[in-house]
């Protein structure tokens, strides 16, 4: 496990968990721990055995939103202007999204503003019970951001989103999950057991396939019928000439669970 100043990072059985960890300020993000989330997200793109990224809160809250209090930024530099400092902010969250291995988000507590984004940038959300969601910004006097201007709509609908970015009304889990944010919610003493659960059997699933299938998921609004077809037939072609489909065959006729190497 490394631990860092802002995150700690913990490896086991493929399955890697980012912990946030600012408990004193509810783990909001300042511009180091902006920095050193990129760096973990760029570690697990490049590790081969890393299959599945948790990002999850310490301390009792997930992520209460970005620390503007920090003089230095995301950039780094006091000087920078706010929109470098911003785009720098962007990325972080673009590599988040484009990561490509599967992501799950595990909300105990508050995520509020960029940690509401930041949430919902995962492929999945499995939430406690007491957890809250909130796109605050319009509280604090400002526009969404973290890419929750392209995620929510895309989530729930255009009008939805709009209430809640204008209004930024706290959400229980239970009703951020009847508007389709979050995929499960759990007792909070079952959120670890569930999520472990849910990421040991995405660790243990074929990671060429589902990459491809992530990719063509995130891709399929933005693209034709025809042209989503078309990445369809060249993503199943390489899954067809790989060891790891070859070996799923093979399971099956032996009726056995399969060993995927990501190859």
């Amino acid at each position: 496990m490394g631990t860092t100043e802002t995150i700690i990072v913990g490896r086991r059985d493929g399955v890697v968990t980012v912990t946030l960890n600012r408990p004193e300020r509810k783990n909001a993000g300042n511009g180091l721990m902006w920095q050193e989330m990129r760096q973990a997200f760029a570690d697990v793109e490049r590790r081969r055995d890393d299959r599945v990224l948790v990002i999850t809160g310490g301390g009792g809250a997930f992520c209460s939103g970005a620390d503007i209090t920090d003089p230095s930024g995301v950039s780094g530099d006091p000087g920078d202007p706010h929109l470098v400092r911003m785009r720098v902010f962007g990325a972080v969250m673009l590599a988040l999204h484009h990561l490509p291995k599967p992501t799950i988000a595990k909300v105990g507590g508050v995520a509020a503003g960029a940690g509401c984004s930041l949430a919902l940038q995962c492929d999945l959300v499995v939430a406690s019970e007491s957890a809250r969601f909130s796109e605050i910004f319009s509280r604090r006097g400002l526009s969404v951001d973290g890419g929750s201007s392209w995620l929510l709509p895309r989530m729930i609908g255009l009008h939805r989103a709009k209430e809640l970015a204008y209004f930024a009304d706290i959400l229980s889990a239970s009703q951020a999950a009847e508007l389709g944010l979050v995929n499960k919610v759990v007792p909070d003493d079952q959120l670890d057991a569930f999520v472990d659960d849910w990421a040991a059997r995405l660790a243990a699933g074929p990671p060429l396939a589902l990459s491809m299938t992530k990719r063509l998921l995130n891709n399929g609004s933005l693209v034709s019928m025809a042209q989503a077809l078309e990445d369809e037939a060249r993503a199943q072609t390489v899954n067809f000439f790989s060891a790891d489909t070859q070996e799923a065959m093979r399971a099956f006729a032996e009726k056995r669970e399969p060993r995927f190497e990501g190859r």
